[in-house]
């Protein structure tokens, strides 16, 4: 009989860990593109959107700040690349 390969162990990722306090939902307000200090703590120094990990916000304020980002971008209230 054949034996068995060793099953390999994963390597499991660990992030920092953020709080899951969402601040929309504590203040019960909503990102708003208009905000760009707001709007500029949830973007990496290189000008990129933060993950749901990173910033500790729930799904929903997390989908709407991506928005919200877009749109101050396009209206050139935040930075499509970052400024050197």
């Amino acid at each position: 009989m054949a034996k068995k390969k060793d099953s390999k162990k994963r390597r499991k990722i660990v992030f920092e860990a953020v709080a899951r306090n969402c601040p929309f939902c504590k203040n019960k307000t909503s990102p708003d593109y208009k905000e760009a200090e707001v709007l500029a703590k949830y973007m990496s120094d290189r000008a990129n959107l933060l993950g749901k990990d990173h910033t500790g916000l729930c799904s929903k304020h997390q989908r709407r700040i991506s928005v919200a980002i877009k749109r101050a971008r396009h209206l050139a209230l935040l930075p499509f690349v970052p400024t050197i």
